[in-house]
C-alpha cells in the first residue's frame, strides 16, 4: 500500500510541474453534443488525468471492498473448519488418557 502512496505522490508532483511549464498555453475549444467550452490546454489535460483518476476509482474501489469482504469470510470459515477439524481429535485423545489411568 505504501507504495501506492509514492506512486500517487509522483503522479501529484509530475501535474504541479507540468501546470508551471505550460501555464502560457493557448485556449482550447472542446465540443461535445450541443455544448461548447474554450479553455486553457492546461486545464483541459489536468481535467482529463482527473477524470481519467476518478474513472480507475470507480471501477476499482467495489472490487476492492468485494475482495476484502470475500477474504473475511474465507479466513472465517478457515477458522470454523480448523475448529471442527482439531477439536474432535484433541477430545479423542483427553478420553484416551482417561481409559490408561
Amino acid at each position: 500500500m505504501q507504495i501506492f502512496y509514492w506512486l500517487a505522490l509522483l503522479v501529484v508532483i509530475g501535474m504541479a510541474i507540468f501546470a508551471v511549464q505550460n501555464s502560457t498555453a493557448p485556449p482550447v475549444v472542446i465540443k461535445f453534443l450541443i455544448w461548447r467550452f474554450e479553455t486553457s490546454l492546461l486545464y483541459t489535460i489536468l481535467g482529463s488525468i482527473g477524470l481519467g483518476i476518478l474513472i480507475t476509482l470507480f471501477f476499482w474501489v467495489p472490487r476492492t471492498i468485494k475482495t476484502s469482504m470475500r477474504s473475511k469470510e474465507l479466513k472465517r470459515e478457515v477458522k470454523n473448519l480448523e475448529t471442527v477439524l482439531y477439536k474432535p481429535a484433541s477430545l479423542g485423545q483427553d478420553r484416551d488418557k482417561i481409559k490408561e489411568s
